[in-house]
């Protein structure tokens, strides 16, 4: 009996009546723990057991090998019965019919006819073969006795014994003798033997043809790199796809299901084919199962591509190398070759790669640009990246705006007529204000004789979706942003996006995140070349490439932000396109800002110097010949008409109407009147310099050496 501990301690409450008690409290121990009933320590265990990885190991090897044999069997069976029967060309005749290529079902309907002629020729020589055989056999027979005797009789004469003459049937006799004595030896280890012969015959079938369901294979086979794509793993993706008509359809046509398929090419970092699908099947019923695809042909996703070709109620599949998405490209054509330029009319910018592999190349001649995905996706580089190869021809010119204003731009200075970074509202209005001038200098150019070939003026906003959320007005009370008729940068892009291309103004934006409010649907639809980056919504994928390429298959929105960086969706003209296909993803090299400004370099020697306006100045008295002077740069001379367009630059409300009649008047008298070049009216800048170093004290202006 176990003891008990016995606690003393006084009561605390007060009484009246009787003295404080002490009171005895008696405390038993705590009882023993019982033990653990055997039965379950015993389950424990068994449970650790069963759930140990080296059990699972040992389980799945031993279904997979099992399942090696039966199917393996199987497939002999099936080899077997297909060499027997027709039972191969009926398959393949049910398959056309199924697809509706009813040629080709004509044509397996022949073969078959043609084998079961065959074989009933083959089956009626059977009926006179054993008597052909019987008769072979006794001429045989009767013929090599006779070959014996006469060598026996040969022996003979030869030994002068009359006994050789049977000596050749003897040896005969015991060789065949030998024979079967060696026969009876062998039999019975072989009828042990055999079976098991047979049954490794079938698992060398089998484990040739990974005959075991995934669970089994061993972890080299399941691992995540992904199957081979093979014409019986895209059909077998395709009937476990969820559409019933299509699983049906296959069915029927057995495992000849193949015959829906057109040669898997290889293409690129991947395969392609194009699938024929069965009469009741909708292509766009494959292209909403694209995550349920990828999964089947064990891919990601972003790893596989269905896009519409041009045959009808086909759709074509590419699929990567399992990871080789995440793998990047080589650098870009205008790293590597320092002696590349550019031809804005013939020429093709080098962008980046195709999904097969295969160049990208995208022509800029007459086609404005927009640009849009969302945030830090490489939209600026890829956009960068074709201003860069535009550069190299000497005869282009640029005015940007940049309205992130971190610097993306920055080696564009002296190299850009203009170049405002910034993203306050005072920097949209520079920037619509950018955009007005070359709206005149459009206009400009459309009033000349037909013919007239202008050089390329590539107006580049980027980062416009700021520029068009602007809620400031003017003077006037008209909106700098907005997509009214009243707003002013709207207004600037659509009419340059009207009648820009057919005089080479043209517009150029890079947007993010886009909306009817920050990207207009005029806007948007007026640019020749759309690409979009990664996107959150098919709605913006539509407004970023238009309904026909988003039906056509293009998907923005499926690429993963932050991992396909880089990586657009382009629908243009100006790049080559599979025939059917309304766009195509091109992964773009990255050019990163030394070697942004490694290029810059190299297309400022070939001009002979621009000088970069930071600022449009607005609504202060000028210094005509001070601002002809800046606009002249370090220039020895500069046309007059070249003159007048970038004073139109430096300040519209100023010199945006001057002709050459107003400079003339400013220079009359200065010492640096116009004069002729090679024909052709110039202005030197030490003409004008001196004429400015002369003028009285009140009314002289610095030059800017």
């Amino acid at each position: 009996m176990s003891e008990n501990v016995v606690h003393l301690h006084k009561s605390t409450e007060p009484t009246t009546e009787t003295p404080p008690v002490t009171a005895l409290t008696v405390v038993p121990e705590p009882a023993p723990a019982k033990p653990v009933p055997l039965w379950v320590r015993s389950g424990h265990a068994v449970r650790t057991a069963v759930t140990h990885e080296t059990t699972k190991s040992t389980a799945r090897a031993v279904a997979r090998h099992g399942l090696y044999t039966v199917n393996g069997g199987r497939i002999v069976a099936r080899r077997a019965w297909d060499g027997k029967t027709g039972a191969r060309y009926e398959r393949m005749l049910r398959a056309a019919e199924a697809a509706g290529n009813f040629e080709v079902a004509e044509e397996w309907e022949d073969r078959l006819q043609r084998f079961r002629e065959a074989r009933h020729r083959r089956r009626m020589d059977l009926l006179h073969s054993p008597v052909d055989a019987a008769k072979g056999v006794g001429v045989g027979a009767g013929m090599g006795v006779g070959v014996l005797v006469a060598l026996g009789v040969v022996m003979a004469i030869n030994n002068h014994d009359i006994t050789d003459v049977i000596t050749p049937l003897a040896a005969v006799v015991d060789f065949i003798g030998l024979l079967i004595r060696i026969v009876q030896i062998v039999w019975g280890p072989a009828l042990t033997i055999g079976p098991f012969l047979a049954l490794l015959a079938l698992w060398t079938v089998g484990s040739k043809q990974q005959a075991a369901p995934a669970w089994a294979l061993p972890d080299n086979v399941r691992s995540d790199e992904g199957e081979p794509i093979t014409p019986s793993i895209v059909v077998k993706a395709l009937r476990d796809l969820g559409v019933p008509a299509l699983r049906n359809a296959i069915k029927e046509m057995g495992d000849a299901g193949a015959s829906m398929l057109g040669p898997i090419r290889i293409a690129g970092c991947g395969v392609e084919v194009d699938v024929t699908l069965p009469s009741g099947v909708s292509t766009i019923e494959v292209q909403n199962r694209r995550r349920k695809l990828a999964e089947n042909l064990t891919r990601h996703e972003h790893e596989v591509f269905i896009t519409i070709p041009q045959a009808a109620r086909t759709v074509r599949l590419w699929v990567a190398d399992s990871g080789a998405l995440d793998e990047p490209i080589g650098p870009s054509p205008l790293v590597t070759d320092e002696t590349m330029t550019a031809d804005y009319a013939k020429g093709r910018a080098p962008w980046g790669q195709d999904l097969r592999g295969d160049a990208a190349t995208l022509s800029l001649y007459q086609r404005h640009l927009l640009i849009t995905g969302l945030s830090n996706q490489g939209k600026t580089v890829a956009l960068r990246s074709l201003a860069l190869w535009l550069a190299l021809d000497k005869s282009v010119q640029f005015l940007m705006g940049d309205l992130k204003g971190v610097g993306d731009w920055a080696m564009f200075d002296g190299l850009a007529t203009t170049l405002i970074q910034g993203p306050t509202d005072e920097h949209v209005i520079q920037v619509t204000e950018m955009v007005e001038g070359a709206v005149d200098e459009m206009n400009r150019r459309l009033m000349a004789p037909p013919g007239t070939v202008f050089p390329a003026l590539i107006v580049l906003v980027d980062e416009a979706q700021v520029a068009f959320m602007c809620p400031l007005k003017d003077e006037d009370g008209r909106f700098y942003g907005g997509s009214k008729a009243t707003s002013r940068y709207f207004m600037a892009v659509r009419k340059i996006h009207n009648q820009g291309r057919a005089v080479n103004v043209l517009m150029w934006q890079g947007t993010q995140d886009p909306t009817d409010q920050n990207l207009p649907k005029l806007v948007r639809e007026g640019a020749h070349t759309r690409a979009s980056l990664a996107l959150g919504t098919e709605s913006q994928a539509r407004m970023a490439l238009g309904d026909k390429a988003v039906d056509g298959g293009a998907a923005p929105n499926l690429l993963r932000p932050g991992l396909d960086q880089g990586t657009l969706v382009v629908a243009s003209s100006g790049i080559d396109i599979p025939k059917g296909q309304s766009s195509i993803t091109v992964r773009t090299h990255y050019v990163d800002d030394d070697a942004a400004e490694a290029i810059t370099d190299r297309a400022k020697a070939l001009r002979d110097g621009v000088t970069t306006l930071t600022v449009i100045e607005r609504g202060e008295d000028r210094d005509p010949l001070a601002d002809v002077f800046s606009v002249i740069g370090d220039r020895p001379r500069v046309l007059t008409q070249d003159i007048l367009k970038r004073l139109a630059t430096l300040n519209e409300d100023a010199y945006g109407k001057w002709s050459f009649a107003d400079l003339k008047r400013v220079l009359d008298g200065t010492g640096a009147e116009p004069y002729k070049s090679d024909g052709r009216m110039v202005v030197g800048r030490d003409r004008v310099a001196r004429a400015l170093a002369n003028r009285p004290d009140d009314d002289s202006a610095s030059p800017r050496e």
